[in-house]
């Protein structure tokens, strides 16, 4: 298995010595952003997951009733925080590099 990684990136390395400067010169990277197919539209994970755990961070505030207070505040504001935090990054997409060449 190792013998064939060898060989391939050999043959990968020599194809690329033989490219000429001219060659090299009209090749470039190029950074594009697709849409990444949404699975969650309701965001309704992100939500979940920051509620919990702004829950469990509120509870760590307080004693009796601010204690109680506290706890249902930080899922709120976890709550929010995570469809937030989730919706940035469904819109944002996918990060690519490809290397065009004219």
């Amino acid at each position: 298995m190792q013998t064939l990684r060898i060989l391939a990136a050999t043959a990968l390395l020599s194809s690329l010595a033989f490219a000429t400067d001219a060659q090299a010169a009209r090749c470039y990277n190029k950074v594009v952003y697709r849409a990444a197919p949404v699975k969650d539209p309701h965001r309704i994970t992100g939500t979940a997951i920051g509620a919990v755990v702004g829950g469990l961070v509120g509870h760590q505030v307080g004693g009796g009733k601010g204690r109680d207070l506290a706890t249902v505040g930080g899922a709120v504001a976890g709550g929010v925080a995570g469809h937030k935090i989730q919706r940035h990054r469904q819109e944002r997409g996918r990060r690519e590099v490809i290397r065009v060449c004219q």
